[in-house]
């Protein structure tokens, strides 16, 4: 076989501001994906991407070849209307949880493909996998039967669905080109598209626990985001969203799944509630329901019916005992006050240094590790009161992760008068 393209001659053009073509972009994605191009070279390319940038184009044609590498799941026979959410991650991030069933209880198909945590940024399998009996591993029959019952998935993505991604995410990481925003956009729509749902909505974070902290370049990735569904035929919406505060007042994997039922149950912290909410609002009018009654269906406990069902279809007991940590360590607040900043990036550290997350891909993680905050900014706190508690197996880990916390100034901080209130939601995105 004779090679159409020489990967020098890409890497030159692209380091030097040149517009790579449709059938360079497709030809290189394969190649790499088969090996021909090495991984020295790739890594070269990401770099000049990360420089240079790509024009719109040229991100939409690398998407595609991405998409095109793997397989493309088909829901053309399925009698439901598919709708699917993704976030960028943050500190505290239990949506979909909720959010799933939620949507689901309304006959739309919810198939949320979906991963683990890495660093500070928790994994939605690994929350779920907290419940005895869960398993995240589903044949593509199971996968239909539960969209055609219950209606809501949330399962991990077969390695068919857009392999090249995978190796060039590997390589990312590893050549410090995580983010750039062409490589970030085309990487999590390529799965999506993939994933073959007919719309999409997007919970693309910003601040202090964010993958990306500022508002501006979040913007940026959201409205990039938004263009390649659209461009690819899949309805798309983003949500900009606030991750300088944790979401909820549970960081971690058990504690997580107990606050989410709370949720469902119609309780659980305004945030989660509001987030869940509005993403459900979105994912409904995108399937056609815009007038959907999702604060009804919570009070009326369908949307825990549904997940209930959603649950005992992989294998999960809803009404087992969650795990239980070994050892707690409490933290109280030192003066009367109000507590004024609660900085979710330490707080997401923390957390995983106490066992709630990993740092490779291949550690387990600890299911009861975590924290619970017993306030939030704004919160009126009395010397002695409860401000958060850790929760580990080992107590040895208390002193790294309240390093964390006390790290570059503190990771929270208590005023004598109440901060300002940021919007958790600050725009809507469309094409």
């Amino acid at each position: 076989m004779v090679e159409p393209f020489d990967a020098v001659d890409l890497i030159k053009a692209k380091r030097d501001g040149g517009t790579l073509s449709t059938a360079q972009i497709d030809w290189l994605v394969d190649a790499y994906t088969r090996g021909y191009v090495a991984d020295a070279q790739m890594s070269a390319m990401t770099m000049a991407i990360f420089l240079r940038g790509m024009g719109r184009d040229e991100v939409r044609d690398l998407t595609l070849a991405m998409v095109a590498s793997g397989e493309r799941l088909d829901f053309s026979g399925l009698a439901k209307v598919t709708t699917d959410k993704h976030s960028t991650g943050g500190v505290g991030d239990k949506i979909t949880l909720p959010l799933a069933p939620l949507v689901a209880s309304f006959g739309v198909a919810v198939p949320q493909l979906s991963g683990r945590g890495l660093g500070h940024t928790g994994g939605t399998l690994d929350k779920l996998e907290s419940i005895p009996g869960w398993r995240a591993s589903l044949t593509n029959e199971e996968f239909m039967a539960q969209l055609a019952g219950p209606g809501a998935v949330v399962c991990a993505a077969g390695s068919g669905l857009a392999p090249a991604d995978k190796k060039l995410y590997a390589l990312r990481d590893v050549t410090a080109t995580v983010e750039a925003i062409p490589l970030i956009a085309s990487s999590i729509m390529s799965k999506k598209i993939a994933e073959g749902t007919a719309s999409l909505v997007l919970d693309v974070k910003f601040g202090s626990g964010a993958f990306m902290q500022d508002p501006a370049r979040s913007r940026e990735l959201a409205e990039t985001m938004v263009r390649l569904g659209t461009d690819a035929g899949v309805a798309t919406v983003a949500l900009l969203t606030n991750m300088d505060v944790p979401l909820g007042r549970t960081i971690g994997n058990a504690n997580e799944v107990r606050e989410s039922v709370e949720v469902l149950a119609g309780g659980g912290p305004a945030d989660v509630v509001e987030l869940t909410l509005a993403l459900a609002r979105e994912m409904l009018a995108l399937a056609g329901l815009p007038d959907a009654d999702v604060d009804g269906a919570l009070a009326s406990g369908r949307a825990m019916d549904t997940w209930r069902a959603m649950i005992r279809a992989q294998g999960g007991d809803p009404d087992a005992a969650l795990p239980a940590p070994r050892e707690s360590h409490v933290v109280t607040a030192p003066r009367d006050g109000v507590l004024a900043t609660q900085h979710a990036l330490p707080f997401g550290i923390a957390a995983w240094r106490l066992g709630a997350g990993r740092a490779r891909a291949e550690d387990p993680v600890v299911h009861a590790a975590g924290i619970d905050l017993h306030a939030k900014p704004g919160d009126a706190v009395r010397a002695g009161d409860p401000l958060f508690t850790l929760h580990a197996d080992d107590a040895a880990r208390f002193p790294r992760a309240l390093e964390a916390l006390e790290a570059l100034g503190g990771a929270w901080s208590i005023e004598d008068e109440a901060p300002a209130q940021h919007p958790l939601i600050l725009d809507r995105i469309t094409a």
